[in-house]
Protein backbone atom coordinates (compact mmCIF):
# COMPACT_ATOMS: atom_id res chain seq x y z
CA UNK A 1 0.00 0.00 0.00
CA UNK A 2 1.50 3.23 -1.10
CA UNK A 3 2.22 6.16 1.48
CA UNK A 4 -0.65 8.20 0.81
CA UNK A 5 -3.20 5.10 0.73
CA UNK A 6 -1.93 4.56 4.00
CA UNK A 7 -2.22 7.77 5.64
CA UNK A 8 -5.76 7.83 4.48
CA UNK A 9 -6.64 5.23 7.08
CA UNK A 10 -4.26 5.94 9.58
CA UNK A 11 -5.23 7.74 12.76
CA UNK A 12 -3.31 11.18 13.55
CA UNK A 13 -3.54 10.17 17.14
CA UNK A 14 -1.54 7.03 16.77
CA UNK A 15 1.10 8.51 13.88
CA UNK A 16 1.56 11.34 16.52
CA UNK A 17 2.01 8.78 18.96
CA UNK A 18 4.76 7.22 17.08
CA UNK A 19 6.27 10.19 16.12
CA UNK A 20 7.13 11.21 19.59
CA UNK A 21 8.57 7.25 20.60
CA UNK A 22 10.51 8.08 17.64
CA UNK A 23 11.62 11.33 19.20
CA UNK A 24 12.31 9.77 22.30
CA UNK A 25 14.88 7.58 20.99
CA UNK A 26 16.06 10.05 18.87
CA UNK A 27 16.08 12.55 21.29
CA UNK A 28 18.04 10.18 23.51
CA UNK A 29 21.18 9.68 21.14
CA UNK A 30 21.40 13.39 20.35
CA UNK A 31 21.40 13.74 24.36
CA UNK A 32 24.25 11.37 24.58
CA UNK A 33 26.34 13.02 21.77
CA UNK A 34 25.24 16.60 23.94
CA UNK A 35 27.59 15.46 26.84
CA UNK A 36 29.62 12.56 25.33
CA UNK A 37 31.17 14.55 22.15
CA UNK A 38 33.01 16.70 23.68
CA UNK A 39 33.76 14.59 26.34
CA UNK A 40 35.49 12.50 23.79
CA UNK A 41 37.06 15.28 22.48
CA UNK A 42 38.61 16.20 25.68
CA UNK A 43 41.04 12.98 25.87
CA UNK A 44 42.13 13.76 22.47
CA UNK A 45 43.58 17.32 22.13
CA UNK A 46 45.76 19.11 24.13
CA UNK A 47 44.52 22.66 23.58
CA UNK A 48 41.08 22.41 25.53
CA UNK A 49 39.21 24.91 23.40
CA UNK A 50 39.08 22.76 20.50
CA UNK A 51 36.79 20.36 22.71
CA UNK A 52 33.35 21.57 21.24
CA UNK A 53 35.02 21.56 17.77
CA UNK A 54 33.52 17.96 17.59
CA UNK A 55 29.75 19.49 18.75
CA UNK A 56 30.02 22.30 16.48
CA UNK A 57 30.59 19.98 13.28
CA UNK A 58 27.63 18.23 14.25
CA UNK A 59 25.55 21.15 14.37
CA UNK A 60 27.02 22.23 11.39
CA UNK A 61 26.09 19.13 9.47
CA UNK A 62 22.56 19.68 10.75
CA UNK A 63 22.45 22.92 9.18
CA UNK A 64 23.90 22.22 6.14
CA UNK A 65 21.56 18.83 5.53
CA UNK A 66 17.89 21.19 6.58
CA UNK A 67 17.55 22.16 3.15
CA UNK A 68 18.67 18.69 1.53
CA UNK A 69 16.18 16.64 3.95
CA UNK A 70 13.16 18.89 3.31
CA UNK A 71 13.81 18.11 0.15
CA UNK A 72 14.02 14.59 -0.06
CA UNK A 73 10.91 14.39 2.32
CA UNK A 74 8.92 16.39 -0.13
CA UNK A 75 10.49 13.64 -2.57
CA UNK A 76 10.40 10.32 -0.92
CA UNK A 77 7.19 11.13 1.26
CA UNK A 78 7.76 11.51 5.10
CA UNK A 79 7.92 8.09 6.22
CA UNK A 80 10.59 6.97 3.61
CA UNK A 81 12.23 10.13 4.38
CA UNK A 82 12.27 10.07 8.13
CA UNK A 83 13.49 6.02 7.92
CA UNK A 84 16.47 7.49 6.10
CA UNK A 85 17.92 10.00 8.15
CA UNK A 86 17.09 7.58 11.45
CA UNK A 87 19.30 4.68 9.39
CA UNK A 88 22.02 7.07 8.27
CA UNK A 89 22.78 7.81 11.78
CA UNK A 90 23.98 4.11 12.18
CA UNK A 91 26.89 3.83 10.06
CA UNK A 92 27.77 7.78 11.44
CA UNK A 93 27.89 6.20 14.76
CA UNK A 94 30.02 3.13 14.55
CA UNK A 95 32.46 5.11 12.16
CA UNK A 96 32.67 7.33 15.75
CA UNK A 97 33.17 4.56 17.66
CA UNK A 98 36.27 3.74 15.59
CA UNK A 99 37.50 7.16 15.88
CA UNK A 100 36.95 7.37 19.75
CA UNK A 101 38.84 4.01 19.59
CA UNK A 102 41.64 4.85 17.58
CA UNK A 103 41.54 8.69 19.41
CA UNK A 104 41.21 10.07 15.88
CA UNK A 105 39.99 13.48 16.85
CA UNK A 106 39.04 14.86 13.04
CA UNK A 107 37.70 11.60 12.18
CA UNK A 108 35.01 12.07 15.33
CA UNK A 109 34.57 15.36 14.07
CA UNK A 110 33.23 14.40 10.21
CA UNK A 111 31.62 11.34 11.28
CA UNK A 112 29.47 13.58 13.89
CA UNK A 113 28.99 16.06 10.73
CA UNK A 114 27.28 12.81 9.16
CA UNK A 115 25.31 11.98 12.40
CA UNK A 116 24.55 15.90 12.70
CA UNK A 117 22.81 15.72 9.09
CA UNK A 118 20.61 12.82 10.12
CA UNK A 119 19.48 15.17 12.90
CA UNK A 120 18.18 17.30 10.09
CA UNK A 121 15.13 14.88 9.28
CA UNK A 122 14.30 14.14 12.80
CA UNK A 123 13.82 18.22 13.49
CA UNK A 124 10.77 17.96 10.91
CA UNK A 125 8.81 15.20 13.20
CA UNK A 126 7.14 18.57 14.25
CA UNK A 127 6.01 19.57 10.95
CA UNK A 128 4.75 16.39 10.23
CA UNK A 129 2.53 16.55 13.38
CA UNK A 130 1.45 20.17 12.39
CA UNK A 131 0.35 19.21 8.96
CA UNK A 132 -1.98 16.07 9.80
CA UNK A 133 -4.11 17.51 12.05
CA UNK A 134 -6.41 21.20 11.90
CA UNK A 135 -4.84 24.56 12.23
CA UNK A 136 -6.84 24.64 16.23
CA UNK A 137 -4.84 21.62 16.85
CA UNK A 138 -1.51 22.06 15.76
CA UNK A 139 -0.05 23.61 18.36
CA UNK A 140 -0.66 20.69 21.08
CA UNK A 141 0.25 18.24 18.01
CA UNK A 142 3.87 20.01 18.36
CA UNK A 143 4.28 20.00 22.14
CA UNK A 144 3.02 16.50 22.12
CA UNK A 145 5.66 15.44 19.77
CA UNK A 146 8.09 17.05 21.66
CA UNK A 147 6.84 15.06 24.68
CA UNK A 148 8.57 12.43 23.80
CA UNK A 149 12.14 13.77 24.16
CA UNK A 150 10.99 13.92 28.50
CA UNK A 151 12.36 10.27 28.04
CA UNK A 152 15.67 11.04 26.32
CA UNK A 153 16.09 13.20 29.25
CA UNK A 154 16.81 10.06 31.83
CA UNK A 155 17.40 7.66 29.09
CA UNK A 156 20.06 9.66 27.27
CA UNK A 157 22.75 11.08 30.19
CA UNK A 158 22.24 7.18 31.96
CA UNK A 159 23.17 5.43 28.53
CA UNK A 160 26.28 7.64 28.92
CA UNK A 161 27.15 6.49 32.80
CA UNK A 162 26.50 2.82 31.76
CA UNK A 163 28.56 2.46 28.63
CA UNK A 164 31.17 4.99 28.74
CA UNK A 165 33.79 2.40 30.40
CA UNK A 166 31.69 -0.77 29.13
CA UNK A 167 34.65 -1.50 26.62
CA UNK A 168 38.28 -1.59 28.52
CA UNK A 169 40.54 0.87 27.10
CA UNK A 170 38.38 2.61 24.96
CA UNK A 171 36.15 5.11 27.03
CA UNK A 172 32.91 5.62 25.09
CA UNK A 173 32.94 3.50 22.12
CA UNK A 174 30.48 1.14 23.98
CA UNK A 175 28.07 4.72 24.10
CA UNK A 176 28.15 5.00 20.33
CA UNK A 177 27.77 1.69 19.36
CA UNK A 178 24.71 1.64 21.62
CA UNK A 179 23.60 4.85 20.00
CA UNK A 180 23.92 2.95 16.74
CA UNK A 181 21.65 0.39 18.26
CA UNK A 182 19.15 3.16 19.00
CA UNK A 183 19.03 4.36 16.12
CA UNK A 184 17.86 1.37 14.22
CA UNK A 185 15.11 1.16 16.41
CA UNK A 186 14.22 4.56 15.55
CA UNK A 187 14.07 3.14 12.04
CA UNK A 188 11.59 0.32 12.77
CA UNK A 189 9.13 2.67 14.71
CA UNK A 190 8.75 4.87 11.85
CA UNK A 191 8.21 2.08 9.39
CA UNK A 192 5.12 1.72 11.57
CA UNK A 193 3.83 5.19 10.76
CA UNK A 194 1.34 6.70 7.84
CA UNK A 195 1.99 10.40 7.89
CA UNK A 196 0.02 13.01 6.04
CA UNK A 197 0.83 12.84 2.34
CA UNK A 198 3.37 15.89 1.08
CA UNK A 199 1.71 18.48 -1.32
CA UNK A 200 3.74 19.08 -4.45
CA UNK A 201 2.49 21.62 -6.88
CA UNK A 202 1.28 20.72 -10.29
CA UNK A 203 3.62 20.81 -13.34
CA UNK A 204 3.48 24.43 -14.18
CA UNK A 205 1.11 25.38 -11.70
CA UNK A 206 1.27 27.98 -8.84
CA UNK A 207 4.22 27.11 -6.14
CA UNK A 208 3.16 29.47 -3.77
CA UNK A 209 5.08 32.61 -2.70
CA UNK A 210 8.89 33.42 -3.84
CA UNK A 211 11.06 33.58 -1.21
CA UNK A 212 11.42 37.09 -1.44
CA UNK A 213 7.87 37.13 -0.55
CA UNK A 214 8.15 34.87 2.10
CA UNK A 215 11.19 36.60 3.50
CA UNK A 216 9.25 39.61 3.64
CA UNK A 217 6.20 38.59 5.37
CA UNK A 218 6.27 39.39 9.67
CA UNK A 219 3.98 36.00 9.62
CA UNK A 220 6.88 33.95 8.44
CA UNK A 221 9.93 36.17 10.08
CA UNK A 222 8.90 36.70 12.95
CA UNK A 223 8.76 32.53 13.98
CA UNK A 224 12.34 32.38 12.55
CA UNK A 225 13.41 35.44 14.64
CA UNK A 226 11.63 33.64 17.77
CA UNK A 227 12.96 29.93 16.29
CA UNK A 228 17.41 30.89 16.21
CA UNK A 229 16.71 32.99 19.28
CA UNK A 230 15.39 30.18 21.26
CA UNK A 231 17.54 27.54 19.64
CA UNK A 232 20.88 29.58 19.27
CA UNK A 233 21.05 30.72 22.80
CA UNK A 234 20.36 27.27 24.06
CA UNK A 235 23.42 25.85 22.19
CA UNK A 236 25.35 28.77 23.06
CA UNK A 237 24.75 27.88 27.09
CA UNK A 238 24.30 24.16 26.66
CA UNK A 239 27.42 23.43 24.58
CA UNK A 240 30.32 25.71 26.80
CA UNK A 241 27.89 24.70 30.42
CA UNK A 242 30.05 21.06 30.95
CA UNK A 243 33.09 22.70 29.82
CA UNK A 244 32.56 25.24 31.80
CA UNK A 245 31.73 23.04 34.57
CA UNK A 246 34.54 20.55 34.24
CA UNK A 247 37.37 22.68 33.33
CA UNK A 248 36.97 26.54 34.54
CA UNK A 249 35.22 25.25 37.91
CA UNK A 250 36.56 21.75 38.88
CA UNK A 251 33.04 19.65 38.69
CA UNK A 252 33.45 16.12 37.60
CA UNK A 253 32.09 14.65 34.28
CA UNK A 254 29.31 13.06 36.64
CA UNK A 255 28.26 16.76 37.82
CA UNK A 256 27.86 17.54 33.95
CA UNK A 257 25.97 14.80 33.32
CA UNK A 258 23.68 15.09 35.86
CA UNK A 259 23.62 19.25 35.29
CA UNK A 260 22.62 17.93 31.72
CA UNK A 261 20.36 15.16 32.51
CA UNK A 262 18.18 17.56 34.39
CA UNK A 263 18.50 20.36 31.03
CA UNK A 264 17.12 18.04 28.74
CA UNK A 265 14.18 16.72 31.04
CA UNK A 266 13.45 20.34 31.11
CA UNK A 267 13.26 21.29 27.62
CA UNK A 268 10.77 18.42 26.75
CA UNK A 269 8.56 18.27 29.71
CA UNK A 270 6.81 21.31 29.27
CA UNK A 271 5.46 19.96 26.02
CA UNK A 272 2.60 18.39 27.96
CA UNK A 273 1.24 21.79 29.03
CA UNK A 274 2.98 23.44 26.72
CA UNK A 275 0.62 23.30 23.50
CA UNK A 276 -2.56 24.63 26.33
CA UNK A 277 -0.47 27.67 27.30
CA UNK A 278 -0.06 28.25 23.60
CA UNK A 279 -4.02 27.89 23.02
CA UNK A 280 -5.05 30.06 25.92
CA UNK A 281 -2.28 33.10 25.75
CA UNK A 282 -1.31 32.74 22.00
CA UNK A 283 1.58 31.94 20.46
CA UNK A 284 3.73 35.58 20.59
CA UNK A 285 3.28 35.59 24.59
CA UNK A 286 4.24 31.67 24.78
CA UNK A 287 7.68 32.43 23.24
CA UNK A 288 8.51 35.66 24.32
CA UNK A 289 8.09 34.08 28.00
CA UNK A 290 10.71 31.34 26.92
CA UNK A 291 12.74 34.00 26.23
CA UNK A 292 12.92 35.69 29.58
CA UNK A 293 13.52 32.19 30.97
CA UNK A 294 16.21 32.12 28.85
CA UNK A 295 17.43 35.44 30.26
CA UNK A 296 16.77 34.54 34.00
CA UNK A 297 19.39 31.54 33.11
CA UNK A 298 22.31 33.33 32.06
CA UNK A 299 21.13 35.79 35.73
CA UNK A 300 21.25 32.40 37.56
CA UNK A 301 24.84 31.46 35.78
CA UNK A 302 26.16 35.02 36.74
CA UNK A 303 25.34 34.72 40.15
CA UNK A 304 27.14 31.94 40.83
CA UNK A 305 29.52 28.86 39.42
CA UNK A 306 27.96 26.03 42.01
CA UNK A 307 26.85 22.85 40.97
CA UNK A 308 23.07 24.21 41.61
CA UNK A 309 23.77 26.97 39.85
CA UNK A 310 24.36 25.03 36.80
CA UNK A 311 21.59 22.82 37.36
CA UNK A 312 19.55 25.68 38.29
CA UNK A 313 20.55 27.44 35.22
CA UNK A 314 19.99 24.57 32.69
CA UNK A 315 16.43 23.81 34.09
CA UNK A 316 15.61 27.54 33.16
CA UNK A 317 17.32 27.37 29.84
CA UNK A 318 15.26 23.81 29.07
CA UNK A 319 11.75 25.47 29.96
CA UNK A 320 12.38 28.84 27.92
CA UNK A 321 13.68 27.05 24.78
CA UNK A 322 10.56 24.35 24.88
CA UNK A 323 8.73 27.60 24.93
CA UNK A 324 10.38 29.89 22.56
CA UNK A 325 11.00 27.06 19.51
CA UNK A 326 7.46 25.16 19.77
CA UNK A 327 5.49 28.59 20.21
CA UNK A 328 7.70 29.41 17.16
CA UNK A 329 7.11 26.43 15.27
CA UNK A 330 3.23 26.72 15.97
CA UNK A 331 3.70 30.52 14.61
CA UNK A 332 5.46 29.37 11.31
CA UNK A 333 2.76 26.50 10.54
CA UNK A 334 -0.07 28.63 10.49
CA UNK A 335 1.76 31.15 7.92
CA UNK A 336 1.80 29.07 4.84
CA UNK A 337 -0.27 27.44 2.24
CA UNK A 338 0.00 23.00 2.09
CA UNK A 339 1.70 23.95 -1.62
CA UNK A 340 4.25 26.17 0.13
CA UNK A 341 4.95 23.92 3.17
CA UNK A 342 8.27 22.61 1.42
CA UNK A 343 9.33 26.24 0.95
CA UNK A 344 8.82 27.51 4.10
CA UNK A 345 9.77 24.75 6.42
CA UNK A 346 13.30 24.25 3.88
CA UNK A 347 13.60 28.15 4.65
CA UNK A 348 12.80 28.20 8.76
CA UNK A 349 15.12 24.82 8.94
CA UNK A 350 18.13 26.81 7.39
CA UNK A 351 17.77 30.13 9.13
CA UNK A 352 17.09 28.28 12.83
CA UNK A 353 19.75 25.42 12.27
CA UNK A 354 22.24 27.73 10.81
CA UNK A 355 22.20 30.00 13.64
CA UNK A 356 22.36 26.83 15.65
CA UNK A 357 25.70 25.96 13.83
CA UNK A 358 26.73 29.33 14.58
CA UNK A 359 26.10 29.28 18.11
CA UNK A 360 27.83 26.09 18.71
CA UNK A 361 31.28 27.52 16.83
CA UNK A 362 30.76 30.45 19.23
CA UNK A 363 29.96 28.87 22.30
CA UNK A 364 33.50 27.15 22.39
CA UNK A 365 35.93 30.06 21.53
CA UNK A 366 33.72 32.84 23.13
CA UNK A 367 34.28 30.52 26.73
CA UNK A 368 38.26 30.21 26.04
CA UNK A 369 38.24 33.85 24.86
CA UNK A 370 36.11 36.01 27.08
CA UNK A 371 35.10 33.46 30.02
CA UNK A 372 31.92 31.83 31.64
CA UNK A 373 30.61 34.72 32.68
CA UNK A 374 30.41 37.15 29.56
CA UNK A 375 29.14 34.19 27.81
CA UNK A 376 25.94 34.77 29.93
CA UNK A 377 26.30 38.30 29.38
CA UNK A 378 25.49 38.39 25.83
CA UNK A 379 22.88 36.49 26.39
CA UNK A 380 20.79 38.87 27.35
CA UNK A 381 20.70 41.82 25.06
CA UNK A 382 20.14 39.23 22.08
CA UNK A 383 16.82 37.85 23.94
CA UNK A 384 15.81 41.43 24.41
CA UNK A 385 15.78 41.97 21.20
CA UNK A 386 13.84 38.70 19.73
CA UNK A 387 11.14 39.61 22.65
CA UNK A 388 10.62 43.39 20.74
CA UNK A 389 10.52 41.41 17.43
CA UNK A 390 7.56 38.71 18.85
CA UNK A 391 6.14 42.30 20.72
CA UNK A 392 5.89 43.56 17.03
CA UNK A 393 4.50 40.58 15.50
CA UNK A 394 1.63 40.03 17.89
CA UNK A 395 1.34 43.73 17.09
CA UNK A 396 1.00 43.04 13.55
CA UNK A 397 -1.50 39.79 13.56
CA UNK A 398 -4.06 41.78 16.04
CA UNK A 399 -3.95 44.69 13.31
CA UNK A 400 -4.83 42.20 10.53
CA UNK A 401 -6.72 40.57 12.73
CA UNK A 402 -8.99 43.94 13.32
CA UNK A 403 -8.88 44.77 9.47
CA UNK A 404 -10.14 41.71 8.25
CA UNK A 405 -12.81 41.66 10.70
CA UNK A 406 -13.65 45.18 9.66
Amino acid sequence: MSESAATSAGSPLRNIGLLAVAQAVVGSNQAVLGVVASLTALTMVEDKSFSTLPVTFMTVGTALATGPSAYLLYRLGRRSGFMLGAGLAVPGLLLAAIAAWTGSFWLLCITLALVGGTSAFANQYRFAAADSVPVDFKSRAISWVMAGGVVSGFVGPNMYVLTKDLIPGGSFVATYVTMAGMALIAVAILARTQLAPVVRPAPGGNSGRTFKQLLSSFEVIVPMVGGAASFGLMVMVMVAAPIAMVTVCGHSTTDAAYAIQWHIVSMFAPSFITGSVIHRIGAHLTAAIGLLLIIGAAAVNLSGTEVHHFVISLILLGVGWNFGFIASTALLSTAYRPDEAAKVQGLNEQVVFGVMALASILSGVLLNAIGWQSVNVLVIPIATLAIVALAWGGMGSRAALKSGGG
